[in-house]
């Protein structure tokens, strides 16, 4: 058979690639070496392990470059969330030990493992379905964005309504007050006039006692009427400047008033569940995706849940067992030897 170098760097790469999964399933590398069976299962975790991190580092980037819109700390935070979740994975899947007893009893100790996975693959999912819907959602926001800065101009013009509403109320009583005295002034001077003159009343022409009389009641509401209009026109004027002034206040205000970018990631976030609302189609991507991201993080504990109990399992069993027999021994040899050395101290 002849040598070819470059099958064998291939069968290396191969072989630290297979590794380097192990790696990341928390295997026991030299343990995993002496059971071929197990490789393929292992190497599989492994993949599964590192691509959820991969997707963690990206989905977190993004993230990150969603709020701050800086590449290099989007890189950064995207580099250490993926070390995490990467890590917190790894400790999920490594933790848990096939042991010999049923199925049930496995799951009923993985089953806090899952909920953690459930829970990493939800936050791993939503910037990824934020970058995936992007273009809906900004559509979407532009929308919203609108509805807020209209709501700011009502909630201004509301507010200064009611105050402006309140200062015309108080200058129509006011000039109410100096029309009705006004109109009762000329009807008492129509009623004077007209008695005079005989066209009224008592149809006698001639300033008798009734045309008196009838002049005292015109002259009176007269003084009314003077009196009124000095103590109301003040008043008026003032209502009148403050409601100017306010009217120039509402304006200034409404002018300040800024289409402030509506893009966050909270934003962005309500936008995609109003989308969904609104959309039957992007609700249900919007779960399936999720769903994905969960099947792919719990793939790991599936596999080593219903995987049969292989020999690595059973080295793995042995080795933990002689470490721990072997910590009592020595925990008892050095029982032993301080309880020979009280006994000398006490016999000398």
């Amino acid at each position: 058979m002849v040598y070819r170098p470059k099958d064998k760097q291939a069968q290396n790469n191969m072989k630290s690639l297979k590794e380097f999964f192990w790696f990341c399933s928390g295997a026991n590398i030299s343990l995993l070496n002496r059971c071929p069976t197990d490789a393929s299962k292992y190497t599989g975790m492994g993949a599964a392990v590192f691509f959820t991190g991969l997707l963690a580092a990206l989905s977190g980037g993004y993230a990150f470059f969603t709020v701050f819109e800086n590449p290099f700390w989007a890189l950064a935070f995207g580099l250490v969330w993926g070390i995490i979740i990467f890590n917190l994975d790894r400790f999920i899947v490594s933790t848990m030990r096939k042991k010999k007893g049923g199925w049930a009893k496995e799951l009923f100790i993985a089953s806090p493992r899952i909920v953690l996975a459930v829970m990493l693959a939800i936050v791993i999912s939503k910037p990824l379905e934020l970058k995936i819907f992007s273009k809906e959602i900004n559509r979407k926001l532009v929308i919203l964005e609108e509805g807020i800065f209209q709501n700011e101009i009502s909630a201004i013009e509301s507010r200064y309504q009611n105050q402006g509403q309140a200062l015309q109320n108080q200058i129509t009583l006011l000039k109410a007050e100096v029309t009705d005295k006004t109109q009762t002034r000329d009807e008492l001077a129509a009623a004077a006039r007209s008695e005079a003159d005989g066209t009224g009343g008592s149809m006698q022409r001639a300033a008798g006692p009734i045309y008196q009389l009838k002049k005292v009641d015109a002259d009176q509401a007269q003084k009314e009427l003077v009196a009124a209009e000095g103590r109301n026109a003040p008043v008026i004027q003032q209502k009148e400047a403050q409601y100017t002034k306010m009217i120039a206040e509402k304006e200034a205000e409404l002018a300040q008033i800024k289409r402030n970018p509506w893009n966050g990631m909270a934003a962005q976030l309500e936008a995609l569940r109003i989308l969904g609302e609104e959309n039957r189609a992007i609700f249900i991507a919007n779960i399936f995706i999720m769903l994905l991201f969960i099947m792919l993080e719990c793939t790991p504990i599936i596999v080593k849940l219903i995987a049969p109990r292989g020999p690595y399992d059973e080295l793995l069993e042995i080795r933990e067992h002689y470490y721990k027999n072997h910590n009592l021994e020595k925990i008892a040899e050095m029982d032993h030897a301080t309880h020979e050395k009280l006994k000398y101290l006490v016999n000398s």
